[in-house]
């Protein structure tokens, strides 16, 4: 007998086996002792996280976010050599090549607080460049975490990129032997946001992150194809698991006050500073999300939170995201999908980063609690909240009926009707839209309308219709819709979205010519 959905929900499904958690033990807290905020959120974490207090060490650093290489080098990277030797952290010895580099180490994993300066500046004096020698080739500017990751190891050269041998693996860092240390950086506009988002990380651990999947590819495969062949991964990913996957194929990003809810995971890509959803005050994603926008200065700064990407991204609600803070060059920034994929393995968000990033003593940042494993219970365990009931099913459903979409497709329509759920009904849209089905999808998110309530849910619907119609070359057809629905939500403010596409696609005559002046 086929168990309805609704029983499903309530059951217990085969637990799926996921990674073990990085050692709190294995864990140390680098703050500013120059700054209090600094030192009270590096205890909030170790209270939280329960990491041993003889972990934390304190540095009296500069209060700048960037510091030059001389400073990062004799008050930052010394200093904390000599603390891991005088706490006997680690055993250090000869490599190959006779370099001075960690053999054993007992601390896998550093968190720099807010206060601990995030950029190292480029010195003055490169050598220019020779024809088809590589642009980066003599950068020597970085992010202070990239190069705590090499903590320990001489010998390197300064300029340029090095190799992750971390990058790809699928094993806990507790299980590998390698000379680096994973470091991780709790840091935003606001202390009080950075204690958020720890609260958001450990909270979430206990029901597992659930919602929406919002991927805006921007279709620029002939000019950067490493970018949306990895989104569309993640598109695929989510859509396999059951995640509701609102997918932005469009070449412009996703438009002013695009109407979203319950967004647990973002990915996309390419403007300067944060736009579209992100730019409507009531927007806020769903907690524990994790968000990331790729661009190459996405990170260059974390106190203004209408600035850049990352620190906008974090003051928007989410708890983990990852950024770059000088140009890092497309093949050189953390690989999504693989971050994805790990982050959905179970894996902790440090790991996960680590694991999909190419090169270390370089540009990039990874933002939230490191020990943070939002996708704890994809098996359908942890503690159930009233809000995740809807995207839990999805998940359940697609765990139940993977092998037959007939009867996944019916389940969900007879929960969606039972339930009168608008989160459902959106969802079995959004798959057919990904399956090519767009009058399936057409009529699921027309259903969708009835279901909910709140207006900037039954605009969105419309929106997915009309971009159906978009990307069909139904051009008119769009156009009357997107008019009827700036219309209709005229009174809320993500009508400008409407408005947005309607700008796209009928743009308004250009204003009359001035004419010129008698003689």
């Amino acid at each position: 007998m086929i168990r309805p959905l609704c029983l499903l929900i309530s059951s217990a499904l085969p637990l799926i086996a996921v990674p073990a958690a990085p050692d709190p033990a294995s864990v140390a807290i680098l703050y500013n002792s120059s700054s209090p905020d600094s030192k009270a959120l590096a205890e909030f974490y170790a209270q939280a996280r329960k990491i041993p207090a003889d972990h934390l060490v304190g540095l009296e650093l500069s209060q700048e976010e960037e510091i030059d290489r001389r400073t990062y080098n004799t008050t930052l990277r010394d200093r904390l050599i000599r603390e891991y030797d005088r706490r006997e952290w680690w055993l250090r010895g000869r490599d190959n090549a006779g370099n001075l580099a960690p053999k054993e180490s007992k601390i896998r994993v550093l968190v720099c607080m807010r206060g601990v300066p995030s950029r190292i500046a480029k010195q003055p004096g490169a050598p220019a460049l020779k024809p088809g020698e590589p642009p980066f080739l003599h950068s020597d500017e970085a992010s202070v975490d990239s190069e705590l990751s090499l903590l320990g190891v001489e010998g390197l050269p300064l300029a340029g990129p090095l190799n992750n041998p971390y990058f790809k693996s699928e094993k806990p860092f507790a299980e590998v032997t390698l000379p680096m240390t994973l470091v991780g950086r709790i840091d935003a506009p606001t202390r009080e946001i950075c204690e958020r988002m720890i609260r958001d990380a450990i909270e979430t651990e206990a029901t597992g992150l659930w919602g929406m999947s919002l991927i805006d590819v921007a279709q620029k495969f002939s000019e950067m194809p490493e970018g949306d062949p990895a989104l569309e991964n993640i598109v695929k990913a989510h859509r396999v698991l059951g995640i509701p996957v609102v997918a932005d194929r469009f070449p412009d990003t996703f438009p002013t006050n695009y109407p979203l809810r319950d967004v647990a995971v973002y990915f996309g890509w390419y403007d300067f500073n944060v736009s579209g959803p992100f730019l409507n005050s009531a927007f806020r994603f769903k907690k524990g999300a994790v968000a990331v926008h790729l661009h190459s200065f996405s990170a260059a700064q974390l106190r203004d939170p209408a600035k850049n990407w990352s620190a906008p991204l974090l003051a928007r609600g989410a708890a983990a995201t990852l950024g770059n803070v000088y140009e890092p060059y497309l093949q050189m920034t953390h690989h999504f999908d693989l971050f994805q994929t790990r982050l959905l393995a179970g894996h902790s968000l440090v790991e996960a980063a680590y694991m999909a990033l190419p090169v270390l003593s370089w540009q990039n940042l990874v933002l939230g609690d490191p020990l943070y494993r939002p996708f704890l219970h994809l098996d359908g365990t942890g503690e159930k909240a009233a809000a995740d009931r809807d995207y839990r099913a999805l998940r359940l459903a697609h765990l139940r009926w993977k092998e037959d979409p007939a009867e996944l497709d019916q389940q969900l329509r007879d929960a969606a009707d039972r339930l009168k759920s608008g989160t459902l009904m959106e969802a079995l849209g959004l798959m057919k839209r990904e399956a090519a089905d767009a009058a399936g999808a057409a009529a699921d998110f027309r259903k969708a309308k009835l279901y909910f309530t709140d207006k900037p849910d039954r605009l969105r619907m419309d929106l997915h219709i009309a971009a159906i119609e978009r990307a069909a070359d139904r051009k008119q057809e769009a156009i009357q819709l997107l008019r009827g629905a700036r219309t209709l939500y005229a009174d809320i403010p993500e009508s400008a979205a409407a408005n947005a596409w309607l700008t796209i696609l009928d743009p308004p005559p250009p204003p009359p010519a001035t004419p010129p002046p008698p003689k």
